[in-house]
């Protein structure tokens, strides 16, 4: 049995990410933790806006069946004016409590700057001298934030790691559809299409009808 956490700038990052691969940890009796770490605030959006994304968490958490949700209380797309030191701080005391043996964070080059931040704040939260119990560290790729970098300079997401869900799919996108504002029809880049399309591709890498990719960022070799 192994301990997973799954970091998140926003509900919805973690089932486009690695939805799948949440469910085969779960069908090999691992502790699967999701930490989100922004919200909407209420002077973005509508009290019943916030109250609905408030339930498809509620109703995401059941269906993944989570050992432990945590929730940070920053506004969504305003992490880069957060001190890092502050994030590092929350994630690391998520990770004190948690011990998880796996990591899961976004991609750093994503466009959208919540995810450099998380994956900054979260790389300083696993040094091994003060997280021990951590043995594998691996960056997601997101539907519409991975895929639109538009830094020439930057090396993009090369995925070295590849887990087959081809059991898990169905699932997958059942729980991206509690998130209906986040769901729209093709060619909208978060569309069910869209989704199957990229699995397909990284299954086709892989040997496998279904896959999720993955960079491997460190591994401990014990």
């Amino acid at each position: 049995m192994r301990r997973v956490i799954v970091v998140t700038p926003h509900p919805d990052d973690e089932t486009l990410g690695c939805g799948g691969t949440i469910f085969k940890h779960l069908s090999q009796e691992d502790e699967v933790y999701w930490l989100i770490l922004t919200k909407m605030d209420e002077f973005s959006f509508f009290v019943d806006r916030i109250l609905k994304r408030e339930k498809e968490i509620q109703e995401v958490e059941q269906l993944y069946g989570f050992t432990k949700t945590f929730k940070l209380p920053y506004a969504a797309a305003s992490l880069d004016t957060v001190p890092s030191s502050n994030l590092v701080t929350e994630i690391g005391s998520v990770f004190k409590e948690v011990q998880p043996h796996i990591v899961y964070v976004p991609y750093r080059s994503d466009i959208h700057s919540d995810h450099k931040a998380v994956y900054d704040a979260t790389m300083s939260c696993t040094k091994w001298f003060r997280y021990p119990s951590i043995e594998k560290v691996l960056a997601y790729e997101t539907l519409s934030e991975t895929d639109f970098v538009m830094n020439v300079d930057a090396n993009n997401f090369r995925p070295n790691v590849f887990i087959n869900i081809s059991d898990f799919l169905e699932k997958k996108i059942n729980v991206m559809k509690v998130y209906e504002s986040e769901l729209c029809p093709h060619p909208f880049p978060r569309s069910e299409e869209a989704i199957r399309a990229l699995a397909t591709l990284r299954g086709a890498a892989t040997g496998v009808q279904a896959a999720e990719a993955f960079m491997l960022i460190k591994e401990r070799i014990l």
